[in-house]
């Protein structure tokens, strides 16, 4: 069993607050990627998308039983974030998928995983040096297409331009283009932008 989910099977377990449906959550990131494919980078903290079922008496809880510092940090060597919806870059559609196998043994929570695709269009935003390991490998393994990637990037783009996020987005399409031409050796797509970016 993967420690990722191990990690998962101690929060419900040791999770005491009473639940007449699971609570839901929504995984993003590198957690999301080892949840999916077999692959393993070492990942500390697996993000969580603030929903609606994530109030703010779940996110305290979740936070003080797995955040960073808890005992689980301690003993499984990661810890739960919870990230603000408004914040990862991701297409207003953003797919997720139930993992089905988990979920069948947990009690408390249901594990919905990111896409890999839109996992890899969300880490064009801060694009550090483990984002550029965790696409070029999703890029190796064949699971990202050029482009199915231009096409999800064009979606992400369409959602940020409405709002002050938009200023960063001339950023985020120059990492797009790293990736054309490191990973995928192809040219640089035309993406617009507003004149005024």
């Amino acid at each position: 069993m993967r420690i990722i989910e191990e990690f998962f099977l101690e929060i419900d377990r040791r999770w005491k607050q009473d639940v007449t449906l699971k609570i839901p959550l929504k995984i993003v990131g590198s957690g999301a990627l080892l949840l999916q494919v077999d692959y393993d980078r070492g990942t500390k903290d697996s993000d969580v998308l603030e929903t609606a079922e994530i109030t703010p008496f779940v996110k305290n809880k979740l936070l003080e039983l797995a955040g960073k510092g808890s005992t689980l940090c301690k003993s499984h060597r990661m810890y739960l974030d919870i990230v603000a919806s408004g914040i990862p870059f991701l297409p207003p559609d953003a797919v997720y998928h139930k993992m089905v196998k988990l979920n069948d043994r947990l009690k408390h929570f249901e594990i919905e995983t990111l896409d890999i695709l839109d996992v890899v269009v969300s880490k064009l935003k801060r694009f550090n040096a483990n984002d550029v390991s965790d696409i070029s490998a999703m890029v190796a393994k064949g699971l990202v297409k050029h482009t199915a990637l231009v096409g999800r990037f064009r979606k992400a783009v369409e959602g940020f331009l409405m709002d002050a996020r938009a200023i960063d987005l001339p950023t985020y399409v120059s990492h797009l283009h790293t990736v054309e031409r490191d990973f995928f050796r192809a040219p640089a797509s035309e993406i617009e932008l507003p004149d005024w970016l």
